[in-house]
């Protein structure tokens, strides 16, 4: 399966659209060049195809690419967070 992410920055927001259902990495900006990631969501139908993993890394990407500063309060986000620490 072809998982296509999209960023929607006026969201604040990374999005897949599969079979009609939204599974979502929601952030927030921080002041001083921060952004934390608040929550991630796959639609339970949807769940074990990786579509998680793929925004989380996406997002991450992303905020590398800016030098965002990163947190997660999201618990799944923090797992791939302190893997990139070690």
């Amino acid at each position: 399966m072809d998982i296509v992410i999209t960023h929607q920055p006026q969201q604040h927001r990374f999005v897949s659209q599969i079979d009609g259902q939204e599974s979502v990495l929601d952030y927030r900006l921080l002041p001083d060049n921060g952004i934390d990631f608040t929550r991630t969501f796959v639609p339970e139908a949807l769940r074990g195809l990786g579509i998680a993993e793929k925004l989380v890394r996406t997002g991450i990407a992303w905020a590398r690419d800016q030098d965002y500063e990163m947190q997660a309060s999201c618990w799944y986000v923090t797992r791939f967070l302190k893997r990139g620490r070690k």
